[in-house]
């Protein structure tokens, strides 16, 4: 079964090279791929979300708002009675992987993480929420 992935850009970062780059190599891997676009609020990335009915949500994050950000959307798709897992990728300070993983962040990519370990924790993260 393929994988809808949304990736998103939340908040003020307007820096999305990075994410256009993700996006074609999930593509690549086989995956659906929804971008969103820049400058998406917590709550219309839950959104969109649950509308394009995804597997997973992608955060990209270099604004250094990822302990703000992405456990909202967490929360925003919980609300909203949705458990789709959410995934970061960016600038994540090794000492906020713990907050993030208690916020509910189901996988967390730092700068250099390869095409296929993104692939490979995106499907592993993908197969344990629909067990």
């Amino acid at each position: 079964m393929t994988i809808r992935v949304l990736v998103a850009k939340v908040g003020l970062d307007g820096h999305d090279r990075g994410i256009k780059v993700v996006a074609r190599l999930l593509r690549d891997a086989g995956m659906e791929v929804v971008y969103t676009g820049l400058f998406q609020t917590p709550e219309t990335v839950a959104i969109a979300a649950i509308q394009e009915d995804v597997d997973v949500v992608g955060l990209s994050m270099l604004s250094g708002a990822h302990l703000t950000l992405a456990p909202l959307v967490v929360q925003a798709l919980r609300e909203r009675g949705s458990d789709i897992p959410v995934v970061v990728g960016g600038i994540v300070p090794s000492n906020d992987l713990a907050d993030m993983r208690l916020a509910g962040i189901a996988a967390i990519f730092g700068p250099g993480a390869s095409a296929d370990e993104m692939v490979t924790s995106i499907t592993d993260v993908v197969s344990r929420a629909r067990a």
